[in-house]
């Protein structure tokens, strides 16, 4: 009886939890998302371009070290780098909530 309970609150609980996961997500700031590929700048997008964008983390998609790993190293050469939150000085809300990382306008 005892493992039918357990299952049972499993099996109620887990649809919420999935439910309560995609919606905690925090919207994309700074423009829509690219349509190619969701939230992501497509293949060959120019640098510090309105295409060059990272919805999912709202900075640019070449500058994004959430993203793409191997950047981390640029950044902490140049010493812009957060350690207590992992992400460029230049990108860390949590220490500069007044930073305003602005999506560059679509060219016309």
């Amino acid at each position: 009886m005892r493992q039918r309970s357990i299952a049972f609150v499993v099996s109620c609980l887990f649809p919420v939890a999935l439910l309560a996961a995609s919606c905690a997500k925090d919207p994309p700031a700074g423009g829509a998302p690219t349509a190619a590929t969701g939230n992501h700048a497509t293949a060959g997008a120019k640098p510090g371009s309105h295409e060059d964008w990272c919805g999912e983390h709202a900075v640019p998609e070449s500058q994004c070290t959430r993203c793409n790993k191997t950047l981390e190293a640029a950044f902490k050469a140049t010493g812009d780098w957060c350690p207590d939150h992992g992400l460029p000085k230049s990108q860390c809300l949590k220490c500069n909530p007044d930073l305003k990382i602005v999506r560059p306008a679509k060219a016309q």
